[in-house]
Parts: C-alpha cells; sequence; structure tokens
C-alpha cells in the first residue's frame, strides 16, 4: 500500500512510526507522519504527537465527509531541537476542493515524567497569508 504522504510505501514510510515500532527522528517525518495519521484516521497517534502544551482535550476526529488528497512540502528548517514545517494539503469536503497552508512548529524533547529519548512533537501553527 502507498503511504498517504507520497513517501512510497506505507510499511517503510509512515508505518513504522504509527506502530510505535520507531519515533520520527526528524520533524519533517513527524509531520508527514501525521498528514498520514490524519488520512487514516489514527487519532491516538496525532494526540501522542501533539505537544502537551497545546494538544486540544478531546478527541482529532475528521470532519465528515472530509477527504485528504495530497501534500506538498514546501520548506523545512531545523534549528537544534526546534524546527518548521511548511506544508499544504489539499482535501476535498462537501464535493469542494480545499487546501490548507501551514507553518508547523515542532520541538523535540523527552516525554514529561520519562527517561526516554527525545522525541519530536507538534507544538502549533500558522497559517501564512494568501
Amino acid at each position: 500500500m502507498d503511504c498517504p504522504c507520497g513517501g512510497g510505501s506505507y510499511a517503510q514510510c509512515c508505518g513504522r512510526y504509527h506502530s510505535g515500532a520507531e519515533a520520527a527522528p526528524t520533524a519533517l517525518a513527524l509531520m508527514r507522519s501525521r498528514y498520514s495519521a490524519y488520512v487514516m484516521g489514527k487519532d491516538a497517534y496525532l494526540r501522542a504527537t501533539w505537544h502537551g502544551s497545546t494538544r486540544p482535550p478531546e478527541p482529532v476526529a475528521a470532519e465528515a465527509g472530509l477527504k485528504w488528497l495530497g501534500l506538498e512540502v514546501r520548506k523545512h528548517q531545523a534549528e537544534g531541537d526546534s524546527a518548521t514545517v511548511e506544508f499544504v494539503a489539499r482535501y476535498k469536503i462537501d464535493g469542494r476542493a480545499q487546501r490548507l497552508h501551514e507553518i508547523s512548529r515542532f520541538v523535540r524533547e523527552r516525554e514529561a515524567g520519562t527517561e526516554s529519548q527525545p522525541c519530536w512533537f507538534y507544538v502549533d501553527g500558522s497559517f501564512p497569508e494568501k
């Protein structure tokens, strides 16, 4: 099966992160895996990779009738334990094509209260003006 993010085979791309076999090694890999998680309705993964300081209290459910169509990564910048990824995700809702243009912020840190290896987490995003 092809990966929704466009990175090749699902098992070799985002599937290994979704299964918990390994953590996404970069903010870019995490962003792509989060896009795939949205496409596939993997709410638990989305919540687990969302930084605790900004994670919404309720599940991140997909809107009824929403169909993701594709992902274009425009820019990726990383400096130490912080990174940004600019992307455009195309989708259709109620038969109308839409675009989500976002600049996402990520941080790499240990999960609170654990001695685990540092992982990347999605913090938030901004939406550039058209």
